[in-house]
C-alpha cells in the first residue's frame, strides 16, 4: 500500500504533464485530440482508481502467493531473465483477462469505464476501473507459477508493465513500421478502442501484439475506416463513478425484469450485450446504430465552469498527493475516511460538469463531510501540522468550493444548447 503510493506520487505528475503536453501538441499541430471535459473526466476516473487500489479496496479471487506455494516445481532465482518470464507472462495474462471483459456480460462492468471516453488520448488512458472488487487476473499467472517464477518478481514488474500501457493511447503517433509486428502500438490500440463494426473486439493484447495474431483477434488499422471512438451504448455522463456501475445495473434491472428463470440466471455469462428478448422489448437501451452520424456528449460549459472544474482536479490532486505521502501516519480508518472525500469530490465536480441541477448537493455534502472532521478533530488528518495554517485554507476553499457550485447549478444552460450540441471545447 505505501510503496504503491509512493510509486504514485512521481507516476501521477508525470502522466499529468504528458497528457497536458500532448493537448498542446495538438493544438500547435491543428489537430487537438483533449477536448477539456474529456480530459478532466478521464483524469477524475484516475484518481478515483489509484485511490482505491492504495487503500487496497480489492480483493483477488487467487492470490499470485498461493499460486506459487501449491503449483510451482521449482525455485529460480529472480535474475534479469526472471524479470523478462515475468513480464511476457503478465502479458499474457493482460490478454485473457482484457479479452474475456468483451466477450462476457458479467464482466464488461469492470472494464466499461476505460472505452467510455469519445475522444482517443493519453488522458483516456487512466479512465480505470473502481467495481473491479474482485479480481481473476492471477488465474492467467498460472504459467509464471509453474516456471517457479518469485511473487516479489511480479510485484516489481506488475507495476513497470501497467505503466507501459499509457503511452498508445494517442492519435498523433501513425504507423511504427516493424515495431508494428511486435508490440502494441497507436494504431493497433486505436483499433481496439473504435466502435467500427469492423473494428469491434480486436486487438486485446496489452504490450505484445503477437497474441491477437495468435488466438485469431488481430485487425490492423485501415486508412478508408476512420476509428469512431467510445461505447455502443453511449454512458451520456462525466462522472466515473456513475459510469464504473452503469453496465452492472443494467444487468441487475434485466435479470429482474426477465420473466423466464433461464434468461435471469443466461444474462451474467452470456456474450457481451446480450439481452433477454422479452426486457430488450419493452425497455429498450439507446445504441448507436450509424457511427459516422451520431452526437457526442458535451453538455455546454462555458469558459468559467471550465476552469473551475479543472481547478477543482487540481485541488484534489494536491489533497490525494498528501494523503499518499502520509499513509502511515494516518493509518487507518482515517485513510478510508479520507479516501470518501475523494470519492465524493470527484462525484460532486463531475456531477456540476454534467449540468446536473442538483449537484450543489453533492457538493454540499462533500463540504459537510470533510467538515465534519475538522471540527471534531481540529484538523484535516495532519495537514496542518505539516504546514501551519493549512487548514484555515482547506476550510476556505470548501466554502467557496460550495457557493459556487450552488451559483453554477442554477445557471440554466442556454435554451439553445443540448447536450450533445457542443462539439468543441
Amino acid at each position: 500500500m505505501e510503496a504503491y503510493g509512493k510509486i504514485l506520487l512521481i507516476a501521477m505528475p508525470a502522466f499529468f504533464v504528458l497528457v497536458l503536453l500532448e493537448k498542446a501538441w495538438g493544438i500547435w499541430k491543428g489537430q487537438d485530440t483533449v477536448p477539456v471535459s474529456d480530459m478532466i473526466a478521464s483524469l477524475s476516473s484516475g484518481i478515483t482508481n489509484v485511490t482505491k487500489d492504495v487503500l487496497g479496496l480489492s480483493v483477488a479471487v487467487i492470490s499470485y502467493q498461493w499460486l506459487f506455494t501449491q503449483f510451482s516445481f521449482f525455485t529460480i532465482e529472480a535474475t534479469w531473465l526472471v524479470y523478462v518470464i515475468a513480464f511476457f507472462a503478465l502479458d499474457f495474462a493482460g490478454y485473457w483477462t482484457h479479452r474475456i471483459a468483451h466477450e462476457y456480460n458479467i464482466f464488461w462492468n469492470n472494464h466499461i469505464v476505460h472505452h467510455s471516453s469519445e475522444e482517443f488520448n493519453l488522458a483516456c488512458a487512466l479512465r480505470q476501473s473502481i467495481s473491479s472488487i474482485f479480481k481473476i487476473f492471477t488465474v492467467f499467472l498460472l504459467p509464471a507459477a509453474f516456471l517457479g517464477v518469485p511473487p516479489e518478481v511480479i510485484g516489481v514488474v506488475a507495476p513497470l508493465h501497467l505503466f507501459a500501457q499509457f503511452w498508445y493511447h494517442t492519435q498523433h503517433i501513425r504507423s511504427m513500421g516493424i515495431l508494428e509486428k511486435i508490440i502494441v502500438t497507436p494504431a493497433h490500440h486505436r483499433v481496439h478502442h473504435a466502435i467500427n463494426p469492423e473494428y469491434l473486439d480486436k486487438n486485446y493484447g496489452q504490450i505484445f501484439i503477437f497474441w491477437d495474431k495468435w488466438f485469431g483477434t488481430f485487425q490492423e488499422e485501415r486508412a478508408d475506416i476512420p476509428a469512431v471512438y467510445g461505447v455502443t451504448r453511449p454512458v451520456q455522463t462525466w462522472n466515473p463513478i456513475k459510469i464504473n456501475f452503469m453496465h452492472l445495473w443494467l444487468l441487475i434491472k434485466d435479470a429482474w425484469r426477465a420473466k423466464n428463470w433461464v434468461d435471469k440466471l443466461k444474462i451474467w455469462f452470456m456474450p457481451l450485450g446480450w439481452r433477454p428478448s422479452d426486457v430488450a422489448a419493452k425497455h429498450p437501451v439507446a445504441k448507436i446504430q450509424d457511427v459516422y452520424h451520431f452526437d457526442k456528449y458535451n453538455p455546454e460549459l462555458n469558459g468559467g465552469m471550465r476552469i473551475w472544474s479543472f481547478g477543482q482536479l487540481i485541488v484534489l490532486l494536491l489533497l490525494l498527493s498528501y494523503l499518499f505521502s502520509n499513509l502511515a501516519a494516518i493509518g487507518a480508518p482515517g485513510i478510508f475516511y479520507y479516501g470518501g472525500f475523494v470519492f465524493l469530490t470527484v462525484f460532486a465536480y463531475t456531477e456540476l460538469m454534467d449540468r446536473n441541477p442538483l449537484a450543489w448537493c453533492w457538493e454540499a455534502l462533500k463540504s459537510s463531510y470533510a467538515l465534519y472532521f475538522v471540527f471534531t478533530t481540529g484538523d484535516w488528518f495532519g495537514l496542518n501540522v505539516q504546514f501551519p495554517g493549512a487548514v484555515y485554507a482547506f476550510v476556505g476553499y470548501l466554502v467557496i468550493s460550495t457557493l459556487s457550485s450552488l451559483l453554477f447549478s442554477l445557471k440554466k444552460p442556454n435554451a439553445s444548447s443540448s447536450p450533445s450540441s457542443q462539439l468543441a471545447e
